[in-house]
């Protein structure tokens, strides 16, 4: 399995989904919480036009219309439930306008026409105080009382002073400042339960991304080298960083914002209905384009979405491998072509980021135009129905308010759709790579012989790279306790690989390798490679600390660690440091020379006191006065340990107890290095290339 198929799905997968949300199961608590919160929250929005409403329609525009008190058990009127809302002055009954406003158009035409209801509208309010009493005693030809309430038309209103109508009015002003108390406090719980919701929203997402990254990273340290080499790092990283970090805007944004909106659109759909179910209908019909215009951007998203996606990780992983391999960029003087290359990659990707923003530019002007076109809907047919008393003022201002709300989630569920739908790329990409194994079995449960000796026996090993291309072919040996074998061979032979096999870096096919007496295999891994330990061609130091890169995490004492930087007497350069054994390593450990480096692997292997030591051409990269200096150390350190060198080098193992001499993965001879060169064999072959002159003066 590769990671070359840039696979993206193509829309909400529910089994996807499933797999995500375990990853929120430790959080569900905190994650409860915020959606309660939301959900709150999102109610207390939608009290906010009802407020509005309640607000215009009885503290600001009360009207009243008067009924003859002989016409109140009208039968058309007695469908509209008068009772208990209705207060007689005189001949007349007058009623809140709104109580009307169930009455058919063929009802009130009627009632108009019998005289019943007239077009005159009042404001009626109760005198409260003497204050009230004297304002109604001064206006006689204005007002008519009844000892306890008193009402005049509307329009007389202007003949009033302004002291005198704030006095008429003062229980409106007195509900004006509650219905403000009100409007107040809703906003101030709206804003603390947002910021409880926005809070624990913001703590479960990164919690689970910090688990998932985790996950991803430890599942991708247990596998084996195959699999690693076949996965580029660049990608890798992406998958880690990049669609991690897209899952969390899903736990994080979408799923909450989905909550509210839904939430929002079917609370303002209720709303509308409850305030009038002539509007409503109405407004609902002006929905349908909205659906259409969602359904084309999905399709069209879908596709724009997906090769951003593609060219993201192609970019990345591009990037990632052309910088880390920046020196050997420069070295061929291939910078114009690599960058002739980034270019088009990236400008693929403009390409793939523009496609997607001009499906999301289409998009925002429709709703947008839709939204002013459902407002001008309501405002017409709003007007209308407010002039023939079917709905009042507030209401059509509550309206419009709702509308706007409903828009809102419509924007934003656009915008969500296309985190969604990276949220699925990036879970099917990250659970591509859990559910993925290609690690070596850790299933051992035998403990080594306590002490360990450090015998290595091969018997009768076949290993293959690829199943048609064997490497090894039945290879047999025996390392004894305390022995300095050496490997030779040309390249390809097979040297290295017997290094990575004895460590379980791959699995052999046939045969058995032993370590004192005990097949590896049955070994924990742990256990094994903490006995068995290389000294890397290659010499990766991490951008620590010296000493914190030969400790490697494991309880090593100081002295330990200056002990072993002793006898690969790499002391001296540490000391001569800036800040000695805290010297931070730049990247690549550059600040420090490949000797150096090299030296430092050696302190690295000898502080974790392994009993088998692997140097796979550990001197190759180290100039010859450097070299001198660890072949002396080198002695003391194999001494009383298994050793196993692997070398091009023939002249740093002429003191090997036994040289193994490898040709296309078979053992064609072994022996002491006079008794090689004696036989004339392939090892003479090898030191003669090199040699020459040492042969002929011999």
């Amino acid at each position: 399995m590769t990671m070359d198929d840039e696979k993206v799905i193509s829309g909400y997968n529910p089994e996807l989904m499933r797999r995500l949300l375990r990853f929120l199961a430790p959080h569900r608590r905190r994650f409860l919480i915020a959606v309660g919160a939301l959900v709150l929250a999102t109610a207390g929005e939608l009290s906010i036009p009802i407020v509005i409403q309640r607000t215009v329609d009885d503290f600001l525009v009360r009207a009243w219309v008067r009924i003859p008190q002989e016409a109140v058990e009208d039968d058309d009127l007695a469908s509209v439930e008068l009772t208990g809302d209705e207060t007689a002055i005189g001949e007349y009954v007058y009623v809140h306008e709104q109580r009307l406003n169930d009455l058919t158009e063929l009802q009130r035409d009627r009632l108009m026409e019998e005289g019943i209801i007239d077009e005159e509208r009042f404001y009626l309010f109760r005198i409260v105080d003497d204050e009230t009493a004297a304002v109604v005693m001064q206006h006689p030809d204005l007002f008519t009382a009844d000892g306890s309430h008193a009402v005049i038309r509307l329009g007389d209103l202007g003949e009033l002073s302004a002291g005198d109508r704030a006095t008429v009015r003062s229980e409106d002003l007195d509900g004006l400042i509650t219905m403000t108390s009100i409007f107040l406090v809703v906003l101030i719980v709206v804003l603390s339960l947002s910021f409880v919701q926005v809070y624990l929203l913001a703590l479960t997402g990164q919690g689970i991304m910090k688990d998932m990254r985790l996950a991803l990273f430890r599942h991708i340290t247990t596998q084996n080298l195959d699999y690693l080499s076949r996965n580029p790092v660049g990608r890798m990283v992406t998958r880690i960083t990049n669609d991690v970090e897209t899952i969390n805007e899903l736990f994080q944004n979408v799923l909450s914002n989905l909550i509210r909106d839904l939430t929002r659109m079917v609370g303002v759909i209720i709303a509308l209905f409850l305030l009038s179910l002539h509007l409503g209908s109405v407004t609902a019909l002006s929905l349908p384009p909205v659906i259409i215009a969602f359904v084309f951007f999905r399709r069209r998203a879908r596709e724009a979405f997906r090769q951003v996606r593609v060219w993201v990780s192609r970019v990345n992983t591009y990037l990632s491998e052309r910088l880390s391999g920046m020196g050997v960029v420069q070295m061929f003087t291939r910078e114009e072509q690599t960058a002739d290359r980034f270019e088009s990659d990236n400008e693929q990707l403009m390409k793939a980021n523009l496609t997607e923003m001009y499906v999301m530019a289409t998009f925002r002007p429709i709703v947008d135009l839709l939204s002013n076109v459902s407002v001008a809907v309501i405002i017409y047919f709003g007007a209308t129905f407010f002039v023939q008393g079917w709905v009042s003022l507030g209401v059509v201002i509550a309206y419009i308010n709702y509308i706007r709300l409903f828009y809102q989630p419509v924007m934003s569920i656009s915008d969500q759709f296309t985190i969604l739908q990276s949220a699925m790329a990036g879970g099917e990409r990250v659970f591509q790579i859990l559910d993925h194994e290609e690690k070596i079995p850790d299933t051992g449960t035998r403990e080594l012989p306590k002490p360990v000796r450090g015998r290595v026996e091969f018997d009768h090993v076949h290993f293959a790279y690829k199943a048609d291309t064997p490497v090894i072919r039945d290879m047999t040996f025996t390392i004894e306790p305390g022995e300095t074998v050496a490997v030779v061979g040309y390249t390809g032979a097979g040297k290295t690989t017997i290094a990575n096999l004895l460590t379980r870096m791959w699995d052999i096919q046939e045969g058995s390798i032993r370590l004192d007496g005990v097949d590896i295999r049955d070994v924990p891994v742990s256990d094994l490679r903490s006995t068995v330990q290389p000294i890397q061609q290659d010499v990766f130091l991490f951008s620590q600390t010296i000493e914190e890169n030969i400790r490697l995490g494991a309880d090593l004492s100081d002295e330990q660690v200056r002990e072993a930087c002793r006898i690969v007497q790499a002391q001296s350069f540490i000391d001569q440091l800036p800040d000695g054994y805290g010297t931070q390593l730049n990247e690549g450990a550059t600040n420090i020379s490949t000797g150096q480096r090299q030296l430092l692997s050696f302190a690295r292997v000898l502080a974790h006191d392994p009993r088998v030591i692997i140097m796979d051409e550990a001197t190759a990269n180290i100039d010859t006065e450097t070299e001198q200096l660890i072949q002396k150390a080198m002695l003391k350190v194999m001494e009383g340990r298994t050793s196993l060198v692997i070398a091009h080098r023939l002249s740093t193992i002429r003191h090997a107890d036994r040289i193994l001499v490898l040709s296309h993965g078979h053992l064609v001879e072994a022996g002491r290095h006079e008794e090689l060169i004696a036989e004339r064999g392939l090892y003479y072959n090898l030191y003669r290339l090199q040699y020459q002159d040492d042969l002929t003066s011999a």
